[in-house]
């Protein structure tokens, strides 16, 4: 006998509420998002008091400086959670919208249109500020989620879906619309990527250890990023200034994020020029530089000799590989040997380099003098995402309303048949 998953009857409320949700318009939808943002606010105090406690245990347990940053709220993020909510709800919805609409020579009309996935299970780490994201991109696009945050961060994201469903008790959404699993037990991400009898995807969000955990577990199919490998190349006819500036944000406006670069490729037509800026400004900014042979002579003593594994790691702290490279053929050929296929920016003047880059560089976003750090669902316009997807499935780059809808087809007719011959008729046996 097969004992029931424990989390059935959570995973049966949000498939009820998934349905239910399909009868709504975007206006209740909006409300929802709107009351949401605004009990946030009202819960700002609490909120800021649970995540210190979270934030004290992280800090004994010793987490590192970049995890610390990812898991602290403050009265300005906290803000910036319900403004990314409201902005959410001012987005055009995508549920109902025709992709394509067409009338076959028999008269036969169909229709592509978009409809929610269903019943979104979400996983991720440290983050409270992805709590908010979720819920307010899930619930958007008329789907139902099941978030289960990072042990981390129990006492933050209890306060902040106590917040939320609150909220949703006052709008048209339904309440099991949006679940949290709140015990900290470690099986539930388990139970929830084996829950396939309720739910139609998985998005994981966190380290390598928690995503190939649930691609080993997830019984349905899993919208992901393992890596966030990226580069910046400066190019032999880059503005040196605008790049050293680009290199500075890419690495270290907030490092421990998954669209921070981990490698500076230069050309070496302009090494000698552009790397003593570049070792200055990285100095300046207290990162630790892995060089190559070729660069190590622009380098200071502290600098430490590049190995094979440094071209293929995902620092997440204040740590830069650097290597010189021979034009863009040779950056290209190294992204995509080495990167993760998520977020590379080339540094050029050239427009053939540019060309060059932006068409074989084979990642979710490619970027043409701007820092790889805008790879970020609100700087794309689309109010939050849930994820950067870096598969090529229908879900690639920052994952927002759109990522989280699939399509059905309407079609509309006036008594057409597959075979009209076989209908009985008058002279007919």
């Amino acid at each position: 006998m097969t004992l029931e998953n424990p989390l059935e009857p959570v995973g049966r409320a949000a498939l009820a509420a998934s349905r239910e949700m399909l009868a709504l318009g975007p206006e209740e939808k909006a409300d929802a998002l709107r009351r949401m943002a605004a009990a946030v606010r009202a819960a700002v105090a609490r909120i800021l008091q649970e995540n210190a406690l979270d934030m004290e245990e992280a800090g004994t347990a010793g987490r590192n400086a970049a995890f610390l940053d990812r898991l602290l709220l403050t009265p300005d993020r906290v803000e910036r959670m319900a403004h990314g909510m409201e902005q959410v709800a001012e987005l055009p919805d995508p549920v109902g919208e025709r992709i394509r609409e067409w009338t076959r020579p028999n008269g036969l009309h169909i229709r592509q249109v978009r409809v929610p996935l269903g019943v979104i299970g979400f996983i991720y780490e440290s983050r409270g500020t992805v709590t908010c994201d979720a819920a307010a991109l899930c619930l958007k696009s008329g789907n139902a989620v099941i978030l289960r945050g990072g042990s981390e961060s129990l006492r933050t994201n209890r306060v902040l879906a106590e917040a939320l469903r609150g909220a949703l008790k006052e709008s048209a959404v339904p309440v099991d619309a949006l679940q949290l699993l709140a015990s900290g037990s470690r099986d539930e991400v388990r139970q929830l990527c084996e829950l396939d009898s309720c739910l139609n995807v998985i998005i994981p969000r966190g380290g390598k250890g928690l995503i190939r955990a649930v691609m080993e577990y997830a019984r349905v199919p899993v919208l992901k990023h393992l890596d966030g490998i990226c580069h910046v190349y400066v190019d032999a006819a880059a503005d040196l200034e605008m790049a050293v500036n680009i290199l500075d944000d890419a690495k270290t406006q907030r490092p421990g994020v998954c669209n921070a670069a981990e490698t500076l490729l230069v050309d070496a037509a302009v090494a000698e020029r552009f790397l003593p800026m570049a070792a200055d400004r990285m100095r300046l900014r207290g990162v630790e530089c892995r060089v190559c042979g070729r660069s190590r002579p622009f380098f200071g003593p502290e600098a430490v000799a590049a190995s094979e594994e440094d071209w293929s790691t995902e620092y997440e702290d204040l740590i830069l590989s650097v290597k010189v490279v021979d034009g863009v053929r040779d950056a290209v050929e190294h992204v995509n040997r080495y990167g993760s296929h998520h977020s590379d920016s080339i540094i050029t003047e050239d427009g053939k380099a540019r060309d060059y880059f932006l068409r074989r560089v084979d990642s979710a976003c490619v970027y043409h003098n701007c820092s790889t750090r805008l790879s970020d669902g609100e700087e794309f316009g689309f109010g939050a995402e849930i994820g950067i997807g870096t598969d090529k499935f229908h879900a690639r780059g920052p994952m927002a309303l759109r990522e989280l809808t699939s399509y059905k087809y309407v079609i509309e007719g006036s008594g057409q048949m597959k075979d009209p011959s076989r209908i009985p008729g008058e002279d007919r046996a």
